[in-house]
């Protein structure tokens, strides 16, 4: 076992799936693969690229069965977006069947609030930059992950808008594949009974501090934060400096893929990453 008052978990969110991670889950827990089909109704890695509702679940999965391979003691953690459901596990906040049911539930309730929105990407630029853009267009600034990547969110007439506002700027906008404008106003109707749900979970004493990418700081109201991280921005720059600040040194990601080792070398290129 690998202690350390300086190492930190990374659980991935949406958009890090990779063709082999089902192989992962099937050999590490299956148990958690057969009861992920039951929920879902049907096995989500099957559909895992055609709607939320089946790549949240394919995803936490992942993340814990890797998580379930690795020999470290943290002290800490973080989850982007969805993968803060996986990092509370971990730290023992959250039951794994109370987490799954969880994700099957925050996956149906975000694909079924917005049908008319997406996503759009801004590679470089500052953070102004994109407050600027958004406000121009109409969106919201969904996803600061790192110096030169935001994401915005909204209607899909309005980040055309937005694309053409970057132009501008002299910012390379990159529309994303999603079903919905995550992150935003749009998430409204899936607050209620997504908080009504964590209403219902006995909640454990966190085993280390889980940070809040939506607060940039541990979680101190569990559910009020994670319902409230459906409609708010995923700060995650500020979540990893404010890990890094804490005394994180070598951060280890759950998988799958290495999307946020990746943001974390954009971020800073002092911490280690494994």
């Amino acid at each position: 076992m690998i202690t350390g008052t300086d190492i930190a978990l990374l659980f991935p969110g949406q958009g890090s799936q990779t063709p082999d991670m089902r192989d992962l889950v099937a050999r590490e827990l299956p148990d958690l693969l057969a009861r992920s089909t039951e929920l879902v109704g049907e096995d989500p890695f099957e559909r895992v690229d055609e709607s939320t509702r089946f790549a949240q679940p394919a995803i936490f999965c992942t993340s814990v069965a890797g998580w379930t391979t690795l020999a470290v003691d943290p002290a800490m953690a973080a989850g982007h977006s969805l993968g803060e459901l996986g990092a509370l596990h971990a730290a023992g906040v959250l039951e794994l069947d109370d987490a799954l049911s969880l994700v099957v539930l925050r996956g149906r309730l975000m694909a079924e609030a917005d049908d008319t929105g997406s996503m759009l990407a801004l590679l470089g630029g500052t953070p102004d930059d994109a407050i600027a853009i958004a406000a121009a267009a109409g969106v919201t600034v969904a996803n600061d992950n790192a110096p030169g990547q935001v994401v915005l969110s909204g209607d899909r007439d309005k980040l055309a808008e937005a694309e053409e506002a970057a132009r501008e700027y002299g910012v390379r906008a990159m529309p994303l594949d999603v079903a919905g404008a995550f992150h935003s106003p749009s998430m409204q109707p899936a607050v209620e009974p997504f908080r009504a749900a964590l209403d219902e979970i006995e909640l454990g004493t966190p085993r280390f501090p889980v940070y809040s990418c939506s607060t940039a700081a541990p979680f101190t109201d569990v559910r009020a934060e994670l319902t409230a991280a459906l409609t708010s921005p995923v700060r995650w720059r500020e979540t990893f400096q404010a890990m890094i600040a804490a005394g994180a040194e070598d951060f280890v990601e759950t998988g799958p893929g290495r999307v946020l080792s990746k943001l974390a070398r954009r971020i800073t290129k002092e911490a280690a990453h494994a």
